[in-house]
């Protein structure tokens, strides 16, 4: 008894290794693909349906696109609303799991092929380097997903004289929602839904749990499995947190009318039971639930995002970027998210000294510029947490960029200070114009920084004023041995054209690495624009 015991436990434990190898090769392999698909392909709320039920099915984890879509609204990479498609999606997508372990651990029987495979797999997941390691590691995690799912049943085997329906919560509404406590709770424990489901579907072949018990505990399992996203958006922005919150509200009362549906189709279960076909009617029932769900809350979802925001507001604050450390468990959403605050601090020190550099010149923005110095330095100690593969060459190379972002930003944000050059530049005829063409520069590109024909303009223009300044330097100096200048005249010039040209130079160099940035993440600058009713 104690032995069948062990082996139930034990099973369980590989299966959840499995189950993390397999979901962590896939995700790895979809890659920066994957975060493009979710951040592109979600312009209305039937488009993010269709992601993130894709997403899921192919990363094999509810739990990794929900994380995932989390840490984008946080960094800015999509809005609340354009997330709830996918989070919808991720409930259909999950059941996907259950048909792939009914199919090949209990009608396939797998397990001694799975034995089989391990060693080949295991070889080239220690052995290979790229895509041939990710295949293996997926093919391993696979195999002890299945081989785990064998340990299981034959621990369930012989528990069923200890473990019988007598002796769980009666088939009543009462004993139902005891066991949808139940679900939610073995879920929240193991950490993931697809595990749990595992477990239901063996004490249910077992004869441990009939299949309306059953039912009941896949319910609460809807329920658990959002406790990984409400754990990813502690601490996290306001609108992470209100992502969360809605996945949560709506698995929620997705369960709620399950259940009335669960006693509605009770004969429907016994009639199941006498045809032996529990595990399928199973399957169905969670895949069906979730399809009805999904299409209740698809229409609503711009009254459901107002909702959330009422339920929890967002309030203003002047923390340019907020550095969520849930993100560096996944450091490609770790590089999204300080993209994005690369760029929300780039848009601020633009627009500034734009309107610094202007006809009506004002400085406000320029004073204003204090969080930015915050700013950086938290996005600064952010990216010294990001631990990148060394195998990941394209990943450190956006991270090099990023970088250099941050290296001009903060020089950028020195020169922004010294306005004493911009009064210079302004009250004088010969460099006005050179002055208000870059302010029109700045202002432009604050707009879309990372733009190709702004970064293109800003280059251009700073080669025609690192051009003027040389020639008004020499006149400058001429004009001062000739006695039309005073020298301290000559030094405030000079001063004043080199500020510009620097400015132009950082402000060129962050546009071109997040332009470089930006084509390796190609999600970091897609607008967040979706369609909410």
């Amino acid at each position: 008894m104690v032995g069948n015991l062990f082996y139930l436990i034990g099973g369980i434990g590989m299966f959840l290794l499995g189950m993390e190898l397999m979901t962590t090769a896939l995700r790895d392999a979809a890659g920066s693909q994957l975060r493009s698909v979710l951040t592109r392909f979600t312009t209305t709320p039937l488009r993010g349906v269709m992601t993130g039920a894709a997403a899921t099915a192919v990363v094999q984890s509810s739990s990794a696109t929900t994380v995932m879509t989390v840490g984008f609204v946080g960094a800015g990479l999509m809005t609340m609303p354009q997330a709830l498609g996918i989070l919808y999606g991720a409930n259909i997508g999950t059941t996907a799991t259950g048909w792939l372990v009914s199919l090949l651990g209990f009608k396939l029987k797998l397990g001694n092929l799975a034995l089989l495979l391990l060693f080949p797999a295991a070889l080239a997941d220690l052995l290979a380097r790229g895509p041939m390691a990710r295949a293996g590691r997926t093919v391993a995690g696979l195999c002890l997903l299945l081989i785990g799912l064998d340990l299981m049943q034959s621990g369930a085997s012989d528990l069923t004289s200890f473990l019988t329906p007598e002796r769980l919560p009666g088939s009543g509404p009462g004993g139902l929602l005891l066991l949808v406590g139940l679900g939610a709770a073995v879920t929240i424990v193991m950490q993931s839904s697809s595990a749990a489901m595992a477990l239901a579907l063996v004490m249910l072949s077992g004869g441990a749990i009939t299949l309306l018990q059953a039912a009941a505990i896949v319910i609460g399992m809807n329920i658990g499995t959002t406790f990984t996203a409400v754990l990813a958006s502690t601490g996290g922005s306001v609108p992470m947190r209100q992502t969360a919150l809605a996945n949560l509200i709506f698995n929620i009362v997705t369960s709620v009318l399950a259940f009335p549906m669960l006693l509605l189709l009770r004969p429907v279960f016994d009639g199941a039971t006498q045809l032996g076909d529990d595990l399928s009617v199973l399957l169905i029932f969670h895949t069906g639930f979730n399809l009805v769900g999904t299409a209740l809350f698809l229409p609503l979802t711009g009254r459901f995002a107002g909702l959330v925001a009422r339920l929890l507001p967002e309030r203003e604050t002047e923390q340019l970027f907020v550095p969520d450390r849930s993100l560096l468990k996944d450091a490609n959403a770790a590089l999204l998210a300080a993209q994005s605050g690369a760029r929300t601090i780039a848009e601020r020190l633009f627009l500034a000294l734009g309107a610094g550099l202007a006809p009506a010149p004002d400085y406000r923005r320029i004073a204003a510029l204090t969080p930015c110095t915050r700013a950086l330095e938290d996005l600064r100690a952010f990216l010294s947490e990001i631990r990148l593969p060394p195998d990941r060459a394209q990943d450190i190379e956006t991270f090099s960029d990023i970088l250099h972002q941050i290296d001009h930003l903060t020089r950028l944000l020195d020169r922004a200070r010294q306005t004493g050059n911009i009064d210079t530049l302004l009250h004088d005829r010969l460099l006005r114009r050179s002055a208000l063409g870059a302010g029109a520069a700045l202002r432009r590109s604050g707009g879309a920084v990372g733009g190709v024909p702004e970064g293109k303009r800003l280059e251009r223009l700073r080669l025609l004023i690192a051009a003027r300044r040389k020639r008004h330097r020499r006149a400058m100096m001429l004009g001062e041995h000739a006695g039309l200048f005073a020298l301290d005249q000559v030094f405030a010039h000079t001063d004043a054209m080199r500020w510009l040209d620097r400015v132009l130079h950082h402000a060129e160099r962050v546009a071109h690495y997040h332009r470089a940035a930006a084509a390796r993440l190609p999600a970091a600058d897609a607008p967040p624009r979706a369609e909410t009713d």
